[in-house]
């Protein structure tokens, strides 16, 4: 056990335990609502189909009509988005797919077990009744439940949702999320690097994964390394946003004034969280906004972002279940010496269909994370021989809700 080191686990519980969903609700066109997260349940008002139709380009047909082999009379042609006349006995319907099942008929024959010559038609096989016929309401009830509260919508949410009728949804509205970076030695892309400074890649990162998280973005750049110019960059963000993250100064050094700025504007829970990387980890409020603080090396604020803040960020947005799927893969590497703490590898697939570890797992190494497909969650302490499975979290699942 890591004396002093706050589980993982633990540590999120706390923090998804003082999460409060944001309570407006705002209705947004369905063409517009992918990527929202869905407030109120939606049921369908609709049967869909909204009638028996042809699920096959074919020829709808009365079973009764086939117990002898004499060919069968084309009465009509029936088209998607018409409708046609009742099927006589003795006759067949030229009928294509999504069309409604004429009055009468109760199989559809696909055309390539059908023979037309002129206007007869002769079948061949034993059609069985109901055969290629799509039933009223075999795909929705009207009633039925069709999405879920809670869920991110996904395109194919907002296509079920305009299948049966509806062209506005209940969302909740978007997380105000601002973002600052402290460190005197921080400079953008563009500007000259003087000796001791450093590219502020974490601001590109953290605000890729907010974006990707469907926020709005409040950007507050690089604060100076001082307490005053800290709590007027804490005070603002959290005046305007729902949570404020930042990227470094959470550690007890002489430069780092995250700490007590927000001790001074609010109330802070510091852990050192028994993870690697990224164990410094802070959670508080200011006025009505929460803080999270991640530590600066690029690769430990990567992951406690994906690890930490984007569980919490979906809890806020009013998502049911933040949970991050796993997949159980093959290690075709050997991991022999385990930290005692939890450790987030950074992997990726090979052409043999299991996983291949980054040479360094070092925390300052960011190619690691752009080289990976996602993260090996591997526990304390644990061996990996080659051939073991692991949880593997792929980027495409910790990106996703």
């Amino acid at each position: 056990m890591n004396k002093g080191l706050l589980p993982v686990d633990e540590a999120l519980a706390q923090m998804l335990a003082a999460a409060r969903p944001v309570a407006e609700v705002e209705e947004v066109p369905t063409l517009e609502a992918t990527g929202r997260v869905l407030a109120q349940a939606q049921r369908s008002t609709m049967d869909v189909p909204p009638m028996d139709n042809s699920a096959m380009d074919g020829y709808a047909v009365r079973i009764a009509d086939l117990h002898g082999n004499a060919p069968l009379k084309i009465s009509q042609r029936i088209m998607a988005g018409s409708v046609g006349q009742p099927l006589e006995p003795g006759t067949a319907a030229r009928i294509f797919t999504g069309a409604p099942i004429p009055h009468g008929a109760d199989a559809v024959v696909m055309q390539e077990h059908c023979e037309a010559k002129d206007d007869l038609l002769s079948i061949k096989g034993h059609p069985k009744p109901g055969d290629w016929i799509r039933l009223t309401g075999s795909d929705v009830k009207k009633g039925g439940e069709i999405l879920p509260a809670g869920k991110r919508l996904l395109p194919q949410d907002t296509g079920l949702a305009a299948s049966v009728g509806i062209k506005a949804l209940p969302v909740f509205r978007k997380i105000r999320l601002g973002l600052f970076f402290t460190g005197d030695e921080l400079v953008m892309p563009g500007e000259p690097l003087a000796p001791g400074r450093i590219y502020n890649s974490n601001r590109f990162t953290l605000r890729g994964l907010a974006q990707t998280f469907g926020c709005e973005l409040r950007d507050y750049g690089i604060v100076p390394d001082s307490l005053e110019a800290t709590r007027a960059a804490l005070r603002r963000a959290a005046a305007e946003c729902d949570l404020v993250v930042t990227s470094g100064g959470v550690s007890v050094g002489e430069a780092d004034y995250v700490k007590p700025a927000v001790e001074a504007e609010g109330t802070l829970l510091m852990w050192k969280i028994a993870m690697k990387p990224g164990r410094p980890l802070a959670f508080g409020t200011v006025g009505k906004s929460f803080f999270i603080g991640l530590p600066g090396n690029p690769v430990s604020s990567f992951v406690t972002f994906l690890v930490f803040v984007r569980p919490f960020l979906l809890s806020l947005q009013g998502v049911s279940d933040t949970r991050a799927n796993f997949i159980l893969a093959r290690a075709d590497f050997a991991w022999n010496e385990p930290d005692s703490r939890r450790e987030f590898l950074r992997a990726r697939w090979n052409d043999q269909g299991g996983l291949e570890l980054y040479p360094t797992q070092d925390s300052a190494v960011l190619t690691s994370t752009a080289w990976a497909d996602g993260l090996i969650d591997n526990p304390p302490k644990n061996v990996i021989a080659k051939g073991d499975l692991v949880r593997f979290l792929p980027y495409s699942e910790l990106y996703a809700s």
